[in-house]
């Protein structure tokens, strides 16, 4: 269900309406509504930066709507072989990214509008490395380190598992109390699985077909004492929260925003494996082909601003996509604070320390991602898994 921004919810369509919010602009533009559609949950980090866009340009109207990644390349192509394009933004993970991108869908904003993105130029560098994967068709908007980590209720894990090995053992010991989501449908999911090959020293991390003999071997063992794989990462923190489980796969903002809502207790802890590295993540803005040259104009301004410091902060949110921003000097204190202080509640300071130390690298290219999620869906997965 489409819904209209708080700011613009009392704004009607109507002739009247829009000649009222274009003498009332900021520089007198004419009123323009922006169709936004989110495919990966990235408006609870960036709601408010909309809000205070609008506040600022009361011209520019932003109406939102949400649906699934899988279902984005199908809608667009509809709407642009009928010449009819309504979406005129879209906010996605890597996932739509990458369909769309194979598809031909998206324009390259990215450098066609090089001179007007200069914010661009402020991207922390491991934002900077995720840019890199759009191929020009997105802008990163929001950035977080993501995983691999574990987590797990202290109450029955009083010595956590720190390697692979540890981890098995302990599995062998506790069967059907860790398990992880089908990674072709979870962010933590994919995140182990494609953290294991730089833990376990595979040939080639990048190459799941010839590289990781050692990750699939662990994969393997390890599904002996697994007896389900949600298509989802909630029900994993439902599962721990609950008592199914002891120990899940997790990310950093995985790990606080379900204590944040109360899914997992505040109590439960994370830990690192020895010498792993973060297999980052990131949200893109991408305008498909069709949208109006007007409009276009329009959204370039929107996402520049999306990355200046004040702006991209309040990607802190509620723990989501920890810690969310993708520009320096985006810090914690030009959050708006209620973000600080859920942060200051259920944060984590040694998140600093292992953000700082241990390196980072992007996940796979849309290609081998899917050959990976076609191994493990016919190797490790089959036969296991639990919709949710």
């Amino acid at each position: 269900m489409r819904n209209t921004i708080r700011v613009a919810a009392v704004v009607a369509a109507t002739a009247m309406a829009a000649g009222m919010l274009a003498s009332c602009s900021q520089g007198g533009g004419a009123a323009v509504t922006i169709n936004v559609l989110d495919v990966a949950g990235n408006l609870q980090l960036t709601q408010e930066m909309f809000d205070d866009y609008h506040a600022r340009n009361p011209n520019i109207t932003f109406v939102m709507d949400k649906d699934t990644a899988p279902n984005l390349p199908g809608k667009l192509k509809a709407q642009q072989d009928a010449n009819n394009v309504q979406i005129d933004l879209v906010l996605t993970g890597t996932d739509a990214l990458a369909s769309g991108i194979s598809q031909g869908l998206y324009l390259p904003i990215a450098s066609t509008y090089k001179a007007q993105l200069t914010n661009m130029a402020n991207y922390i560098e491991p934002a900077a490395a995720m840019q890199t994967l759009a191929q020009d068709q997105g802008v990163v908007i929001t950035y977080y380190p993501s995983g691999p980590l574990l987590e797990y209720n202290p109450a029955k894990v009083t010595n956590p598992p720190t390697t692979p090995d540890e981890l098995l053992a302990w599995a062998k010991a506790n069967p059907n109390k860790f398990g992880y989501a089908r990674p072709a449908n979870s962010g933590p999911g994919r995140t182990f699985l494609m953290g294991l090959p730089y833990i376990l020293g595979d040939s080639n991390p990048k190459d799941p077909v010839n590289g990781w003999s050692k990750t699939w071997a662990f994969l393997a063992e390890l599904n002996k004492y697994i007896d389900q794989y949600p298509t989802g990462t909630g029900p994993t923190m439902q599962n721990l929260g609950g008592g199914t489980w002891d120990i899940i796969a997790s990310t950093t903002g995985w790990d606080i925003n379900p204590r944040v809502l109360g899914t997992v207790p505040p109590d439960f802890k994370v830990t690192a494996f020895k010498g792993f590295t973060w297999v980052t993540d990131a949200h893109y803005a991408v305008i498909p082909k069709g949208v109006s040259q007007a409009k276009q104009d329009v959204i370039i301004k929107v996402i520049n601003d999306l990355l200046t410091p004040a702006q991209n902060a309040k990607a802190y949110d509620k723990g989501y996509f920890y810690p969310g921003p993708a520009v320096k000097d985006a810090t914690l204190d030009k959050a708006p604070k209620a973000s600080q202080d859920i942060i200051n509640q259920f944060g984590r300071p040694e998140y600093a320390d292992l953000i700082a130390n241990n390196p980072t690298a992007l996940p796979l290219d849309a290609a081998t991602m899917v050959v990976a999620y076609k191994m493990w869906d016919e190797q490790i997965g089959a036969g296991k898994y639990k919709t949710s």
